[in-house]
Protein backbone atom coordinates (compact mmCIF):
# COMPACT_ATOMS: atom_id res chain seq x y z
CA UNK A 1 0.00 0.00 0.00
CA UNK A 2 1.20 3.44 -0.93
CA UNK A 3 0.50 6.45 1.10
CA UNK A 4 1.22 9.54 2.20
CA UNK A 5 4.18 9.41 5.05
CA UNK A 6 2.85 10.92 8.39
CA UNK A 7 5.06 11.31 11.61
CA UNK A 8 3.65 7.80 12.79
CA UNK A 9 6.48 6.35 10.34
CA UNK A 10 9.39 8.42 11.44
CA UNK A 11 10.77 5.41 13.26
CA UNK A 12 10.35 3.21 10.38
CA UNK A 13 11.82 5.71 8.02
CA UNK A 14 14.75 6.36 10.00
CA UNK A 15 15.45 2.52 10.42
CA UNK A 16 15.44 1.94 6.56
CA UNK A 17 17.29 5.46 5.60
CA UNK A 18 20.11 4.64 8.35
CA UNK A 19 20.71 0.83 7.49
CA UNK A 20 24.18 0.70 6.57
CA UNK A 21 23.31 -0.84 3.57
CA UNK A 22 21.23 2.26 2.25
CA UNK A 23 22.30 5.61 3.79
CA UNK A 24 25.50 5.03 1.42
CA UNK A 25 22.82 5.81 -1.62
CA UNK A 26 21.04 8.41 0.30
CA UNK A 27 21.35 12.33 0.49
CA UNK A 28 22.81 12.38 4.36
CA UNK A 29 25.53 10.73 5.88
CA UNK A 30 24.56 9.10 8.99
CA UNK A 31 22.73 10.77 11.54
CA UNK A 32 21.24 10.52 14.94
CA UNK A 33 17.34 10.22 15.37
CA UNK A 34 17.48 13.65 16.70
CA UNK A 35 19.54 15.18 13.84
CA UNK A 36 16.72 13.31 11.13
CA UNK A 37 13.76 14.84 13.08
CA UNK A 38 13.90 18.06 10.74
CA UNK A 39 14.84 16.07 7.71
CA UNK A 40 12.37 14.06 7.99
CA UNK A 41 9.47 16.35 9.16
CA UNK A 42 10.72 18.26 5.92
CA UNK A 43 10.04 15.43 3.98
CA UNK A 44 5.99 14.73 5.81
CA UNK A 45 5.54 18.70 4.78
CA UNK A 46 6.32 18.25 0.96
CA UNK A 47 3.24 16.54 0.67
CA UNK A 48 5.30 14.36 -1.84
CA UNK A 49 6.66 11.57 0.57
CA UNK A 50 5.08 8.23 0.55
CA UNK A 51 5.98 4.86 2.43
CA UNK A 52 4.95 1.51 1.20
CA UNK A 53 3.50 -1.11 3.46
CA UNK A 54 3.92 -4.84 3.64
CA UNK A 55 1.36 -6.68 5.66
CA UNK A 56 1.38 -3.27 7.69
CA UNK A 57 4.42 -2.35 8.14
CA UNK A 58 6.74 0.05 6.32
CA UNK A 59 9.44 -1.43 3.53
CA UNK A 60 10.22 1.25 1.55
CA UNK A 61 9.59 5.15 0.98
CA UNK A 62 10.09 7.55 -1.82
CA UNK A 63 9.04 11.14 -2.48
CA UNK A 64 7.87 12.77 -5.54
CA UNK A 65 8.47 16.50 -6.71
CA UNK A 66 6.19 17.27 -9.86
CA UNK A 67 8.09 19.86 -11.92
CA UNK A 68 5.72 23.30 -12.87
CA UNK A 69 5.42 25.44 -15.34
CA UNK A 70 6.31 24.28 -18.97
CA UNK A 71 7.77 21.06 -17.37
CA UNK A 72 4.62 20.16 -15.32
CA UNK A 73 4.09 16.96 -17.49
CA UNK A 74 7.36 15.40 -15.62
CA UNK A 75 7.88 14.13 -12.11
CA UNK A 76 11.46 13.64 -10.22
CA UNK A 77 11.46 10.66 -8.10
CA UNK A 78 13.99 11.26 -4.86
CA UNK A 79 14.92 9.85 -1.35
CA UNK A 80 14.26 6.41 -2.46
CA UNK A 81 14.66 3.03 -0.50
CA UNK A 82 13.79 0.22 0.12
CA UNK A 83 14.04 -2.38 3.54
CA UNK A 84 17.52 -4.57 3.00
CA UNK A 85 15.43 -6.93 4.12
CA UNK A 86 13.55 -7.21 0.91
CA UNK A 87 16.47 -7.26 -0.68
CA UNK A 88 15.63 -9.87 -4.10
CA UNK A 89 11.85 -10.26 -3.45
CA UNK A 90 10.74 -8.31 -5.86
CA UNK A 91 9.08 -5.57 -3.63
CA UNK A 92 11.03 -2.68 -4.83
CA UNK A 93 9.95 -3.80 -8.68
CA UNK A 94 6.65 -3.60 -7.82
CA UNK A 95 7.10 -0.68 -5.74
CA UNK A 96 8.20 1.38 -8.03
CA UNK A 97 6.12 -0.16 -10.90
CA UNK A 98 2.86 1.11 -8.76
CA UNK A 99 4.44 4.53 -8.50
CA UNK A 100 5.09 5.35 -11.90
CA UNK A 101 1.43 3.45 -12.59
CA UNK A 102 0.37 6.09 -10.06
CA UNK A 103 2.29 9.43 -11.58
CA UNK A 104 1.05 8.01 -15.25
CA UNK A 105 -2.55 8.43 -13.78
CA UNK A 106 -1.66 11.87 -12.61
CA UNK A 107 -0.98 12.69 -16.22
CA UNK A 108 2.52 12.78 -15.41
CA UNK A 109 4.24 11.87 -18.47
CA UNK A 110 8.29 11.82 -18.03
CA UNK A 111 10.06 10.54 -14.86
CA UNK A 112 13.64 11.49 -13.87
CA UNK A 113 15.30 10.54 -10.90
CA UNK A 114 19.69 10.33 -9.87
CA UNK A 115 21.64 7.67 -8.78
CA UNK A 116 25.26 7.57 -7.70
CA UNK A 117 27.64 6.29 -10.46
CA UNK A 118 29.01 3.54 -7.67
CA UNK A 119 25.62 1.76 -7.58
CA UNK A 120 25.33 -0.83 -10.37
CA UNK A 121 22.94 -2.32 -8.73
CA UNK A 122 20.64 0.29 -8.64
CA UNK A 123 21.82 1.42 -12.22
CA UNK A 124 20.53 -2.08 -13.60
CA UNK A 125 17.16 -2.04 -11.31
CA UNK A 126 15.95 1.14 -13.00
CA UNK A 127 17.50 0.12 -16.61
CA UNK A 128 15.04 -2.96 -16.46
CA UNK A 129 12.23 -0.61 -15.27
CA UNK A 130 12.91 1.32 -18.56
CA UNK A 131 14.48 4.23 -17.30
CA UNK A 132 17.53 5.46 -19.55
CA UNK A 133 20.84 7.24 -18.82
CA UNK A 134 20.56 11.08 -19.92
CA UNK A 135 23.54 12.25 -18.27
CA UNK A 136 26.10 12.51 -15.36
CA UNK A 137 26.61 15.07 -13.11
CA UNK A 138 30.11 14.89 -12.66
CA UNK A 139 31.67 14.83 -9.06
CA UNK A 140 28.51 15.86 -7.78
CA UNK A 141 28.67 14.01 -4.11
CA UNK A 142 30.99 12.38 -0.85
CA UNK A 143 30.18 11.02 1.83
CA UNK A 144 31.90 11.89 4.74
CA UNK A 145 33.93 9.11 5.47
CA UNK A 146 35.38 8.89 1.65
CA UNK A 147 37.98 11.23 0.12
CA UNK A 148 36.66 11.34 -3.77
CA UNK A 149 33.86 12.55 -4.80
CA UNK A 150 31.29 10.62 -6.99
CA UNK A 151 29.45 10.96 -10.21
CA UNK A 152 25.67 10.78 -10.15
CA UNK A 153 23.64 9.63 -12.70
CA UNK A 154 20.52 11.59 -14.47
CA UNK A 155 18.11 8.81 -15.28
CA UNK A 156 14.73 9.24 -16.99
CA UNK A 157 12.01 7.54 -18.43
CA UNK A 158 9.06 8.43 -20.82
CA UNK A 159 5.84 7.02 -20.22
CA UNK A 160 4.27 6.81 -23.62
CA UNK A 161 5.50 8.71 -26.60
CA UNK A 162 5.54 12.68 -26.48
CA UNK A 163 5.37 15.00 -29.20
CA UNK A 164 8.26 16.68 -30.83
CA UNK A 165 11.19 15.24 -28.61
CA UNK A 166 13.37 12.50 -29.05
CA UNK A 167 11.59 9.37 -27.88
CA UNK A 168 14.38 6.84 -28.15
Amino acid sequence: MHRLASASDFASVYSIYMHEEVVPFLGFDPLSKEEFEPIFASLVRSNGFFVVELGGVVKGFYRVTKHEGRANHSAYLGTLAVSPDEKGSGFAFSMMTEAIKNLSAKGILRVELMLEADNPRALAFYKKLGFIQEGIMRSAYKRSNQAHYIDELFLAKLLQPLLGGSNV
